[in-house]
């Protein structure tokens, strides 16, 4: 195996302890809920192991996804502004989740960290880094929104300065519904094309990002996961999940090169939440905590500078 190949097997084997710690962990803090384990092949080249599990005493429906994918040939979605890319191989290999809880005061989140690489004999590996983490509240409460991009901010620490503000704001960025005007949730980080650093260090920053999404998460998870609801609390769940499947059907790029590029559709889209509903022209009552989310949390803020 040449060095350019000892790296990309360095960054597997984290990739697949960082699926495993995750899964082991929510198994832990659930209680009951158990994940079940469906390894998969691409036909094209590559495969991985998708991890789910639902009717937890915590999730109503998780997924946790390793994927290690190869060809000879790249998608549309990711050559079309890279002319460079014309004519080589390609791998991409990442983890990647979704956690939707039942209990509509924790929220729903998403994380993933990745990594691409191009090559073609006498040449340079063209490579790059991704991913991030958000937070999808539907009843979000200032406290969780700080201590979430506190540690989002810590995950940035000892890189570049600039680092947190500049991942936070595309987060807000990509997470965006043109066609509703508000973001996804509350944000966090996300980058992607991520190579000015070097190998290593972008390598070190995606591991940093990894490790501090538990850490940002399960504390929130404590804090909420005993509130009492009741339906007009479900209803509204299950309402604002019409719009995590409307940004990962119209906008997220990832599904798009998933499904592109020949993925396993299950575990493409294992991150849409088991039950949704939409409701024509729904508009919440003024001053309930309803209205206040849109009112006050899906916009792009400074949460730390605000706190």
């Amino acid at each position: 195996m040449n060095d350019f190949g000892d790296k990309l097997a360095a960054v597997k084997e984290y990739l697949l302890g960082l699926q495993r710690h995750i899964t082991d962990t929510l198994e832990e803090v659930d209680g009951t809920a158990r994940f079940h384990r469906d390894s998969w092949e691409r036909e094209g080249g590559g495969g991985g192991e998708t991890r789910v599990t639902a009717g937890g005493s915590l999730l109503e429906q998780a997924g946790v996804n390793f994927s290690h994918v190869y060809g000879d040939n790249l998608p549309p979605s990711a050559s079309k502004s890279r002319p460079e890319l014309a004519g080589r191989g390609f791998q991409a290999m990442g983890v990647s989740l979704v956690l939707h809880p039942e209990n509509p005061y924790v929220p729903t989140t998403h994380a993933n960290v990745r990594v691409f690489a191009a090559e073609k004999p006498d040449s340079e590996p063209v490579w790059w880094f991704g991913g991030g983490f958000d937070l999808t509240p539907y009843y979000p409460y200032l406290e969780d929104v700080e201590h979430w991009h506190r540690t989002a901010r810590d995950a940035c620490e000892g890189f570049p300065e600039g680092t947190y503000p500049r991942f936070k704001d595309w987060c807000d960025e990509y997470f965006y519904l043109r066609h509703r005007g508000e973001t996804r949730g509350v944000g966090g980080l996300f980058f992607d094309d991520l190579n000015d650093w070097g190998f290593e260090r972008c390598f070190d920053f995606m591991r940093s990002v990894g490790d501090h999404f538990l850490p940002a998460y399960l504390p929130i998870v404590e804090r909420r996961r005993d509130s009492a609801w009741g339906e007009r609390e479900r209803q509204f769940q299950l309402y604002r999940r019409g719009r995590y499947v409307e940004f990962n059907l119209v906008y997220d790029r990832g599904t798009l090169f998933g499904l592109q590029s020949g993925g396993r559709t299950e575990s493409i889209l294992m991150s849409l939440p088991p039950l949704v509903r939409w409701q024509y022209d729904y508009r919440p009552e003024p001053g309930s905590p309803e209205a206040e989310l849109t009112e006050r949390f899906l916009k792009p803020t400074d949460w730390l500078g605000a706190a």
